[in-house]
């Protein structure tokens, strides 16, 4: 045998091995996953994982490995492990399914967990569907999206952000998740790391996990009025961290970040050659101050926006990135091989939508949160009221409160709202969405207080 075989021999050897340990490992992880669920602890432990980070380096430099590729396997390790113990983690999309199937029997439900307006689109959207199919609009077209509806995107967000844009900076997707997706899948590599700032949309973690990039959490606190701290980001980039991503106005909490507190994030990105992936899909639902980071202009920034919200057109499914001209042509690549282009007739009454005027959808979510608010008078509810976006993120204080059994109690009595557990770590939250009409709201709040006072 030459010695080439027995080296390949010994390689596969050694790959059986750690295969049989990662077995082992997957094994011991799920049985702590148990654990954890069973004393209600976090998924993720942050101070254990550094430790084993610091470990991992110190054992990369005594043995001769590359730190980056030592680190990238741990995170791998670390991934695999959340996955384990996360299948059986609910969000509010659980709630959703479970109360829809409620419907399907009959019962009633007043929906209050998912971010879906409850105003019809503009009658023009109807009209240029209809339109579409007249002027021929059903073929295939570019992955990118529409020439025509580029162009009009870019120089309706140049004139709304007060940025330079052109079309080859805006990029077509079906709706602002596979936007997501598109952003981290593409400029992310598994053990990559990426900063997500907590309580968070569910899916920036889930398409991290997915293509098996690492995700760090810093988490803030109702006490502190949800601001992240400069000195934990700052702390928690390390060579492998890749991206950044922002969420403001934010969902759940509604919070917008200061100018100020947005330019140093922004910096620490520059100084350290981070994406930052900024989600500004409730940007017509900002009651404070609140800019784009698109004003900041870092070519590394991949700003997210989609008509779902602002023109009630969730089940359309079309959204867009605004970034450099190099990463869209990244993104449209794997737009192109997953799903050719976003439907024509679709991206035409888009075009159309960008002629109407928001303005009183903004006015009527907010008086659908002020409603809310109005209501969540119970002792029990803690929260700070929103800058922005249409939900109230309240913190339950009562003694062993878990949010996630709470709504499902609370579902049995026909109205949805969303466990906080799906945010991150906080499993004594609930989210509560301003997305039906105000009589609606208020009857649900009013259940919703008659339940908590019988816990």
């Amino acid at each position: 045998m030459s010695n080439i075989d027995q080296l390949r021999n010994k390689i596969d050897e050694i790959t059986i091995q750690m295969l049989n340990l990662l077995k082992q490992r997957t094994d011991i992880a799920k049985q702590i996953g148990e654990i954890k669920k069973i004393n209600g602890l976090a998924v993720n432990d942050e101070k254990r994982e550094e430790q084993l980070r610091v470990e991992v380096s110190q054992i990369c430099k005594q043995i001769g490995l590359e730190e980056s590729i030592g680190k990238k396997f741990l995170n791998f390790l670390l991934n695999e492990s959340i996955k384990v113990q996360s299948n059986e983690k609910q969000t509010h999309l659980t709630i959703f399914h479970k109360a829809k199937a409620l419907e399907q029997q009959g019962k009633k439900i007043i929906h209050m967990e998912v971010g879906e307006p409850d105003f019809m689109p503009d009658p023009i959207i109807k009209t240029a569907m209809a339109e579409a199919y007249d002027k021929g609009l059903v073929r295939y077209g570019p992955a990118l999206g529409m020439p025509a509806l580029r162009e009009a995107l870019a120089q309706y967000c140049s004139k709304k952000f007060g940025s330079q844009i052109s079309k080859d900076n805006i990029l077509v997707s079906p709706g602002g998740r596979f936007s997501v997706f598109l952003a981290i899948s593409t400029l992310l590599n598994p053990g990559d790391e990426i900063i997500i700032i907590e309580p968070a949309w569910p899916a920036y973690r889930d398409c991290a996990t997915y293509v098996g990039v690492k995700v760090r959490n810093i988490a803030t606190t109702l006490d502190n009025n949800w601001e992240p701290s400069i000195s934990e980001i700052e702390n928690t980039i390390n060579s492998n961290t890749k991206m950044i991503v922002l969420n403001y106005p934010n969902n759940p909490t509604g919070k917008v970040l200061s100018p100020n507190l947005q330019d140093q994030i922004i910096e620490i990105a520059k100084r350290h050659d981070l994406y930052v992936l900024s989600d500004e899909i409730y940007s017509e639902y900002a009651f404070s101050n609140w800019k784009s980071v698109l004003s900041n202009n870092y070519p590394k920034s991949i700003v997210i926006q989609s008509f779902s919200k602002s023109h009630a057109m969730t089940g359309l499914r079309i959204g867009y990135s605004i970034t450099d001209p190099k990463i869209i042509e990244k993104m449209a690549k794997l737009q192109a091989l997953c799903i050719t282009n976003v439907a024509e007739p679709i991206q035409y009454a888009a075009l159309k939508a960008i002629e109407v005027d928001t303005t009183q959808n903004s006015k009527a979510v907010r008086a659908k949160i002020n409603a809310i608010l109005r209501e969540a008078t119970s002792g029990d509810l803690k929260f700070a009221n929103p800058d922005g976006a249409m939900y109230v993120f309240a913190k339950v204080n009562k003694p062993g409160f878990d949010g996630l059994e709470f709504t499902n109690r609370l579902l049995d009595h026909g109205v949805a709202i969303a466990p906080g557990e799906g945010f991150g770590n906080y499993k004594e939250f609930i989210r509560i969405s301003a997305c039906q009409d105000e009589k609606s709201l208020v009857m649900g709040m009013k259940i919703l207080d008659e339940v908590l006072k019988g816990l």
